[in-house]
């Protein structure tokens, strides 16, 4: 049935590519600023470069006006983007390589890199000192939905460390995104996968304990991804290259300071987070190398995350690097701030 579910998904995705609305972007210029409509899969401290970006004023040295919206969830953003309700979505480029893989006719293209690797932690009931994978074994995993890049990159670090998923260790997968921590808490499960800042609020009420990264034992990979029509890198090159700049400017802004300046600079984006929790969350990010110092998205990092849909059976298609990916625009904005030291 989830199969099944995620393919009523695709087919969506591909109806508003054979029948779309108007294929060229509406970003245009007002009083010397450009508006761009940018689409977040969802709205996480995972992605604190980007909001330093939005609140030093990067975006607007850019001459861009950043009209932020939540897509809530990979399908829902792309379909923003190939119906042309977005210019530019952020989301993970599993979601770029599902629709390049069923259809060409108005291709998308990954042109700058937020997060470059897994974002979400294994938190258990108990603290666990010396943890190890081996411990899942016999026991019940509160898991992410099927088909999505949590889940794809749990069973590949599973797999890793000797576990077969679902045989030798049970997954639980109809709990919503959002109940899976509050489920954990009232006593489902064993252990449970979860992004930030759900595991760190656990923690903090005594209620679960993080006892391992699946960002960290799961490797680099372009994990989310700013993404646009190939039309639009073609016809207004100089813009993706301003908002990329904005981008990098974030990221080095980011790795440059510490997990409590940068928490007091996204505070605005999370006014109902706690400022311990968010300093918390920012600094096991950076720790981990979660934030990308850069836009560009390598090539060894993209095969890596074919390997991990593909060990998942989710791979439709190996899309080339070369057909999804651009790294030219990328390289020419770093070079540009670079110059302007």
């Amino acid at each position: 049935m989830a199969r099944r579910a995620r393919g009523f998904r695709i087919l969506t995705v591909l109806c508003l590519l054979l029948f779309p609305v108007a294929c060229t972007s509406t970003a245009k210029p007002v009083n010397g600023t450009t508006k761009i409509r940018l689409v977040e899969v969802t709205h996480s401290i995972f992605y604190a470069p980007q909001y330093v970006a939005m609140s030093q004023g990067f975006f607007k040295e850019e001459g861009l006006d950043i009209d932020l919206t939540n897509g809530n969830g990979g399908d829902k953003t792309m379909t923003t983007l190939v119906s042309n309700q977005s210019d530019i979505v952020l989301v993970g480029a599993e979601a770029g390589i599902y629709v390049t893989a069923r259809t060409s006719s108005q291709p998308v293209v990954a042109f700058a890199q937020l997060t470059q690797t897994d974002g979400s932690f294994l938190v258990s009931r108990e603290p666990i000192p010396s943890f190890s994978w081996s411990m899942l074994k016999g026991k019940t995993l509160l898991g992410q939905r099927r088909g999505g890049m949590p889940e794809m990159v749990s069973e590949y670090v599973q797999r890793k460390n000797g576990i077969e998923p679902h045989r030798d260790v049970e997954i639980v997968q109809n709990v919503a995104y959002q109940n899976l921590a509050p489920a954990f808490a009232s006593g489902t499960g064993d252990f449970v996968q979860l992004f930030e800042p759900f595991a760190s609020k656990l923690e903090q009420e005594g209620k679960g304990y993080i006892v391992a990264s699946f960002g960290k034992d799961s490797g680099h990979v372009p994990y989310t991804c700013y993404l646009a029509k190939k039309s639009l890198l073609k016809q207004n090159p100089d813009l993706i290259k301003r908002f990329t700049r904005a981008v990098y400017k974030g990221q080095k802004w980011v790795e440059s300071h510490s997990a409590a300046e940068i928490a007091d600079v996204i505070q605005e984006h999370f006014p109902d987070t706690d400022r311990s929790i968010l300093v918390r969350v920012i600094e096991r990010y950076k720790s981990q190398g979660s934030y990308a110092v850069d836009p560009v998205i390598g090539e060894e990092e993209y095969q890596h995350l074919l390997e991990i849909m593909d060990q998942a059976g989710e791979l439709p298609k190996r899309v080339p690097y070369e057909q999804l990916i651009d790294t030219e625009i990328s390289r020419e904005a770093m070079k540009e701030v670079g110059a302007k030291k």
